[in-house]
């Protein structure tokens, strides 16, 4: 027997007796127990010998004796061809750390098929509402954030949350009904939470422009809308009834034009615009408010043009016929207008135009708005522009309005330039608005009307504006007006 098997030998021996215990008649090696009741000083002595009963293996057992029989039978194997020096010497490492791990071993330790995974260590757990770390305390945990009981608190609020039911928004907490109340939208008009659909989710209606938020019911329940600024307030918000099917919120009353003598400044005052824009009107052109009615029936009257749905606001008449025009501006009673009265004018045609009217009772900016666009209906029909299609007649048009509300709402600095070379100014004129100047509410309606000339969704309308929008700031307007003189189109 070769030295290295020798000394396998000799290590499995000593290791087998001291696995299995000593001999019998062998003294014990462990150390004696005291005697229950004993003092100090009592005898030591050794437990009583119990029968010999062969006790159940458990699983470390098994790997020990494994242990063991895997070197012994690697013992008696022939020898292998050494490869390098000192493999025997590594072998012998190999056993011994073996039977070191196998004497580490506790057999007597219960095996856990379940151990603890992942176990937070304890000075680890930080409190998402202090931030300290919450140490050996009671806790509070959810979705991987810990809290002190006294921290854990909503964020809205700031009081204790005692519920079970609760809302985390990323670390912070709310109570279910303060998370409502911040993210919940609610409607602008019955100032109610928006109900959920039949898909659970919440839908609801939103202005354009404005941003306001409502119930898509109000759509159907006859909730008023302002026919300006087209927004609807508020429940039990004070409405102005003109009289014809229209309301009129009460910002938009502020400015509104109400008679046919109101509106003469505001029509000089556009003449002059055009003026400024060498664009100078030869005749001039009678302008008169009237009732929705009455523009109604003379729309009807007239024979050519297309007309701006779902409501005509002005019209530029080229027929002879009796309009009945508001004499007087109304008195206000209440939410309704009192005291109104008219009266006919004759219309008679001393030229291509014989009149343009405009519903009675709309904002300034948006009578002005309207005015601009069928005063230049009237300066093409005065200057010879004939047989334009809808297109190109009604997106011209839209552009003055467009322009004229530009310049009275934008400061000079910011408006729209158009090259020297296709105008006798190199700037839109100066209007009321650098005189006078204009308030935070005009402004912003005189921008909602831009923006609904802008993102109109009709062809005439909407179409035409664009393209003749995109040409005047490509050519400018004079040499965009000759070229649809020239052709009947837009430049491109």
């Amino acid at each position: 027997m070769s030295p290295r098997t020798e000394r396998r030998s000799g290590l499995m021996k000593w290791l087998c007796r001291f696995l299995k215990g000593p001999k019998p008649g062998e003294p014990s090696r462990r150390r004696p127990q005291v005697a229950a009741g004993e003092g100090e000083g009592a005898l030591w002595h050794q437990r009583p010998a119990r029968p010999k009963i062969d006790p159940p293996r458990n699983e470390n057992e098994e790997l020990v004796d494994r242990a063991i029989a895997e070197p012994l039978a690697e013992a008696v194997k022939p020898p292998r061809e050494k490869t390098h020096r000192g493999e025997d010497s590594n072998d012998d490492e190999d056993l011994t750390r073996a039977v070191q791990d196998s004497l580490n071993m506790n057999p007597y330790t219960p095996y856990n098929p379940y151990p603890p995974s992942q176990a937070q260590p304890i000075g680890h757990r930080v409190c998402g509402g202090c931030k300290h770390e919450i140490g050996r305390g009671h806790y509070l945990s959810c979705m991987g954030i810990y809290w002190h009981p006294q921290c854990f608190r909503c964020r809205s609020c700031g009081h204790l949350i005692r519920e079970t039911e609760f809302t985390l928004l990323g670390t912070d907490s709310y109570h279910k009904l303060c998370y409502k109340e911040l993210h919940h939208p609610k409607c602008d008009v019955c100032l109610q939470f928006i109900p959920t659909n039949g898909s659970g989710l919440i839908e609801y209606r939103a202005h354009p422009f404005w941003g306001q938020k409502y119930c898509p019911s109000h759509e159907r329940d006859r909730t008023p809308r302002c026919c300006s600024c087209e927004k609807m307030e508020p429940r039990n918000t004070k409405y102005m009834s003109l009289g014809d099917g229209r309301g009129l919120c009460m910002e938009c009353l502020g400015s509104a034009v109400m008679d046919t003598s109101e509106c003469q400044p505001l029509y000089h005052s556009i003449r002059d615009y055009y003026e400024g824009m060498d664009m100078r009107l030869d005749q001039q052109i009678p302008v008169l408010l009237v009732e929705r009615q009455a523009l109604n029936e003379a729309m009807e009257g007239e024979s050519k043009g297309p007309h701006h749905m779902p409501e005509t606001r002005g019209l530029c008449l080229s027929e002879e016929r009796t309009v009945s025009s508001i004499l007087r501006r109304p008195r206000i009673g209440g939410n309704r207008l009192l005291g109104m009265r008219t009266r006919p004018q004759k219309l008679t045609r001393r030229c291509e135009v014989t009149a343009i009217l405009v519903l009675y009772g709309l904002p300034r900016l948006l009578t002005g708005s309207i005015l601009a666009h069928e005063l230049m209906h009237g300066w093409l029909r005065l200057k010879g522009y004939r047989n334009l299609n809808a297109e190109v007649e009604e997106g011209i048009c839209q552009v003055m309005s467009y322009l004229w509300l530009e310049s009275e709402i934008l400061p000079s600095s910011s408006r729209h330039a158009q090259p020297s070379s296709s105008s006798s100014s190199s700037s839109y004129p100066a209007t009321s608005s650098e005189k006078g100047g204009i308030s935070h509410t005009g402004k912003k309606l005189g921008e909602f009307f831009m923006h609904q000339i802008a993102n109109d969704t009709s062809t005439a309308y909407g179409d035409g504006f664009r393209t003749a929008y995109a040409a005047v700031n490509k050519y400018g307007l004079r040499q965009t007006l000759s070229h649809i003189r020239l052709t009947g189109g837009f430049p491109v």
